[in-house]
């Protein structure tokens, strides 16, 4: 019986993105076609987040480790773990006054109307090409240039064992910090990962655990960067098990 409720609760996932990505979508579309307007659709995409995140039944606790704050004037590069699609929506919920560009998938450009807005709002990549790859920086640097802030999950994707902590960082989100000189926003999420996992058949509404870890400067190299960022997240993870 909590195999079926399950994949209803899925379901009611997929309706609930169509629909608002039906409603939310155009006014997404119309004011992304000007890179001025992007903070305006920028409000869109975050009701989308909302919507999607608290209509699945699910809401956060913020716990903060740092005294550190937030400057709204200034652009970050965000990072945290990533094991559940609704890592992604966290990000746009946590940050309102920051217009957020993610580092995303070419793959999730298939889904209809949806990917017409990812293209639009993300910085696509295709994971197998290094010319693509090696692209995201320039990508990037033109958002950012623009006045959008990044996010990127470190680990690149969500890993295939499940009983692995924390994978491995990738260089990208450390390498754009460093050339750009933009500050880390070191950031946790404890929960999903038995909420809504991959596998269909599990999962269940509940609160997250959001733990802002630190602000780290960019004027380290490029390793102790990724290093410490992986520590701090590491550490958390393995008090939450």
């Amino acid at each position: 019986m909590t195999k079926i409720l399950n994949y209803i609760w899925r379901g009611w996932m997929i309706i609930l993105g169509a629909v608002l990505t039906i409603i939310l979508g155009i006014p997404v579309l119309l004011l992304s076609i000007k890179k001025e307007h992007y903070p305006y659709a920028y409000f869109f995409i975050r009701l989308w987040c909302l919507g999607m995140f608290y209509g699945m039944g699910f809401r956060y606790e913020l716990i903060k480790l740092t005294d550190k704050k937030i400057d709204k004037n200034q652009q970050y590069v965000f990072i945290s773990n990533h094991t559940s699609i609704m890592d992604v929506m966290l990000p746009c919920i946590l940050m309102p006054q920051h217009p957020l560009c993610y580092v995303g998938k070419k793959e999730l450009v298939k889904i209809p109307i949806f990917g017409i807005i990812y293209k639009r709002i993300c910085v696509i990549v295709d994971r197998t090409s290094p010319r693509s790859r090696a692209d995201v920086y320039r990508r990037c640097a033109e958002r950012m240039e623009e006045g959008q802030s990044i996010v990127i999950f470190p680990e690149g994707g969500v890993p295939d064992d499940t009983t692995l902590i924390l994978d491995s960082f990738k260089d990208g989100a450390f390498t754009l910090s460093s050339k750009h000189q933009s500050p880390i926003a070191v950031f946790t999420f404890v929960g999903l990962k038995e909420m809504f996992p991959f596998d269909y058949s599990k999962g269940r509404p509940g609160k997250v655990k959001v733990y802002f870890n630190d602000i780290i400067a960019p004027n380290q190299s490029i390793e102790s960067l990724k290093a410490e960022a992986h520590q701090k997240i590491k550490n958390i993870l393995k008090i939450s098990i």
